[in-house]
């Protein structure tokens, strides 16, 4: 499967109520950079965007006067971006540079994740850029005390934006962050209230890079090697570990052989069909038997996956290894290491027979690559 760049780029704004997202959405907006932007806001509330105090277009499409267009959205986000999709083809409306989905305020993200990646004619014309995940330094640690919506947000960010640090202690502000590096270690911290908070350093950080227009892999990992250090580094906690916390667990699993397909296809059907819910979300780049120099992408949100891309060639010409990142809850990270090494065939002392794992009826190969 080709690369397709003429694909629209998502990004998905999300964070509590009162985090600052509008306020952030309103500073991005006026930033050249994002002209033939579209937004979509999926609340179902008052929307407040400053914007959005113009006289409402019939069709609930807003043209404003920087190029930027507001969908008032109170259905699905699938029919919204269908529906957009539409217009350009037909001419209606320019062509989109991007798309920024603004999320309400406790949402579970992996809904919002699943429509763009889980629906292949919408797959097909979007690709999904990340996620960004505000959290304000004054009430963040409360919330996520509170909801556990709100620690599932920060765990499957790309970017993590910290606002109101300025009204906040500088102790809490340092809780807080020791925090949100441990529930995730690989999103960047950006501060909100500076001008690094730009569509610089939020966007534009998934699979492509439109520079270069090829692939970036360790960007869109976020997995470089002294990750695995540090990591094991800061493992002991910093606070009092929460109950929403303490279970969600982000790591990485690196391979250096080509992997069977049928083997592949075992292991991810397994993960998606027996624990699904507990994978918060999994990106993965695989080197396969079959087309070792060709390698495959995956990219899935609790039991919906993107279908599986074939890149032309590694992005890395001296790094050929399978590497998955997974951010999981309740899903230890032992269970999936041991299943990936039985499913792989990596030689292990407790190693489940071959035929025994044949016949488990739970590892009936579902997924078709």
């Amino acid at each position: 499967m080709s690369l397709r760049f003429a694909s629209v780029p998502v990004s998905i704004l999300t964070g509590f109520l009162g985090a600052g997202k509008t306020t952030l959405l309103n500073r991005l907006l006026k930033d050249p950079d994002l002209a033939d932007t579209a937004v979509i806001i999926n609340e179902f509330g008052d929307v407040s965007i400053d914007h959005l105090l113009v006289e409402t277009a019939s069709d609930g499409i807003i043209e404003l006067s920087d190029g930027c267009l507001c969908c008032t959205v109170r259905g699905e986000l699938v029919d919204t971006l269908a529906d957009l999709m539409d217009r350009m083809q037909t001419g209606k409306i320019k062509p989109l540079q991007r798309v920024i989905v603004e999320t309400t305020g406790l949402a579970d993200p992996a809904p919002v994740l699943q429509s763009v990646i889980g629906n292949p004619v919408i797959s097909d014309c979007y690709r999904l850029d990340g996620v960004v995940t505000v959290v304000d330094a004054v009430n963040g640690f409360a919330t996520l005390d509170r909801h556990a919506e709100a620690v599932r947000q920060v765990a499957v960010a790309d970017r993590i934006v910290l606002t109101k640090q300025t009204l906040a202690n500088a102790e809490a502000v340092a809780a807080l962050t020791a925090r949100l590096a441990q529930l995730n270690p690989r999103a960047p911290l950006i501060d909100g209230d500076s001008a690094q908070a730009g569509s610089a350093t939020l966007f534009d950080c998934g699979l492509y890079d439109p520079s270069t227009k090829t692939a970036d892999v360790s960007r869109w990992l976020q997995d470089e090697d002294d990750y695995e250090q540090h990591h094991h580094h800061h493992g002991h906690h910093h606070h009092d570990v929460n109950r929403h916390d303490g279970n969600i667990r982000s790591f990485s699993i690196v391979h250096d052989k080509p992997i069977e397909p049928m083997a592949l296809d075992m292991f991810i059907d397994l993960l998606r069909s027996a624990h699904g819910e507990k994978l918060l979300r999994m990106k993965a780049i695989v080197a396969l038997t079959d087309k070792p120099d060709s390698p495959m992408i995956l990219h899935g949100v609790q039991t919906i996956f993107h279908t599986p891309q074939r890149l032309g060639a590694w992005p890395d010409a001296s790094d050929k290894r399978t590497r998955m990142v997974l951010i999981t809850q309740d899903l230890p990270e032992t269970f999936v290491r041991d299943l990936f090494d039985a499913f792989t065939g990596k030689p292990r002392i407790d190693r489940p027979d071959r035929a025994a794992l044949e016949d488990n009826p739970l590892a009936v190969p579902g997924m078709k690559f």
